[in-house]
C-alpha cells in the first residue's frame, strides 16, 4: 500500500514538474525568437554609406569617385528617426519600413512619386557633373523630350498619343528651369515608360548600385540600389531606397523579411521581393543608360 502510495505521489510531482517545464522552455523559445541580429545601423551618421554597416563576411564592392555607384552611396540623409512626410506636409501612415530619409526635397505640387524620385536623382546626378546633355526621358507614350530640348524653348503638345515640339518660349538653361523641365517629366513619365524605355538587366548576378527593381504599370513601382556588399563566395547584398505615391519623402527601405541581415537584400530575377509596404511578385530589373 505504502508503496503505490509513493508511486502515486512520485507520478503527481513529475506531472506538477511537467507543467512548470513545457511553460519555460516554451517561453525561454520565445525570448530566444524576440533577440535580433546584432544592428548594422550606425544611427548618429548622415550618409548611406556610413548609416549601414556591412554584414559579417561581407566588404563593400568599390567604385571609382565620381561614378553615379559612388554618388549614390555617399547620399546625404537626414537624422536618424526623421520620419516619411508627405508633399502636403502630413506625416505617412506608416513609418515602420524605413531607417533613413534622403536628403531630397518634396514638391508640394504632389508630382514626385516613386518613378519621379528616382528620375531626378539620376538627373541632378548629370547635372552636377557637367553632362547636362544626357538628361532626357520617354514619356509613357513614347516620345523622348531631352532637358537640352526643353531648355532651348520647345514645348510638347500633346494630342492623344501624338506628341509633337513647337518652340514656344525663349532660351533659359537655368536650374530653375531644370527643374520645370523635371514637373514635365514627373507628369508624362513613369514606371511604365521608364520598362519600356531602359536597358533590361536579364542577370541578377550583374547588378550594381544604381540598377532598379521595377514593377512597369499603373500603378506600378520602383527602387533603386544604392549600395552593395559582397563575400569571398561572390555572393551579393544590396541596399534599396524608394519614393512612392503619395509623393513623400525618399528613404532608405528595412528589409522586413529577414531581421538577420536588415536592412540589406539578397536579389534575384523573377522572385517575389517584399520592399517595405510593396512586394515585387516578380523581379525584373533596369538600369539607365
Amino acid at each position: 500500500m505504502k508503496n503505490s502510495l509513493r508511486i502515486v505521489l512520485l507520478l503527481v510531482l513529475l506531472l506538477v514538474l511537467f507543467i512548470q517545464f513545457k511553460p519555460a522552455k516554451n517561453t525561454i523559445k520565445t525570448i530566444a525568437a524576440t533577440i535580433e541580429a546584432p544592428s548594422l545601423i550606425n544611427k548618429d551618421s548622415l550618409t548611406i554609406k556610413s548609416r549601414v554597416k556591412t554584414p559579417k563576411g561581407y566588404k563593400r564592392v568599390k567604385y571609382p569617385l565620381g561614378s553615379f555607384q559612388n554618388y549614390l552611396r555617399n547620399y546625404k540623409l537626414k537624422p536618424f528617426g526623421t520620419k516619411i512626410i508627405n508633399y502636403d506636409d502630413t506625416e505617412y501612415f506608416w513609418q515602420g519600413g524605413h531607417i533613413g530619409i534622403l536628403e531630397i526635397p518634396v514638391p508640394k505640387n504632389g508630382l514626385q512619386q516613386c518613378a519621379d524620385a528616382l528620375i531626378r536623382i539620376r538627373s541632378e546626378y548629370l547635372w552636377d557633373n557637367d553632362r547636362k546633355d544626357e538628361i532626357g526621358f520617354n514619356f509613357t507614350i513614347g516620345h523622348y523630350c531631352s532637358w537640352k530640348q526643353y531648355a532651348e524653348g520647345y514645348r510638347p503638345k500633346i494630342n492623344g498619343n501624338k506628341v509633337s515640339f513647337h518652340k514656344t518660349a525663349t532660351k533659359n538653361f537655368s536650374k530653375e528651369n531644370f527643374y520645370k523641365y523635371l514637373n514635365l517629366i514627373y507628369m508624362y513619365s513613369g514606371t511604365l515608360s521608364l520598362y519600356n524605355e531602359l536597358p533590361k538587366i536579364e542577370d541578377a548576378k550583374n547588378l550594381k548600385i544604381g540598377d532598379m527593381l521595377i514593377k512597369g504599370g499603373s500603378p506600378g513601382h520602383i527602387v533603386m540600389i544604392c549600395d552593395e556588399v559582397i563575400n569571398n563566395k561572390g555572393e551579393k547584398l544590396f541596399l534599396l531606397f524608394q519614393g512612392n505615391t503619395p509623393a513623400q519623402s525618399v528613404h532608405l527601405v528595412k528589409n522586413l523579411e529577414n531581421s538577420k541581415i536588415s536592412p540589406w537584400y539578397h536579389l534575384e530575377n523573377n522572385i517575389e521581393i517584399p520592399v517595405s509596404n510593396y512586394t515585387f511578385n516578380s523581379s525584373k530589373f533596369v538600369k539607365f543608360k
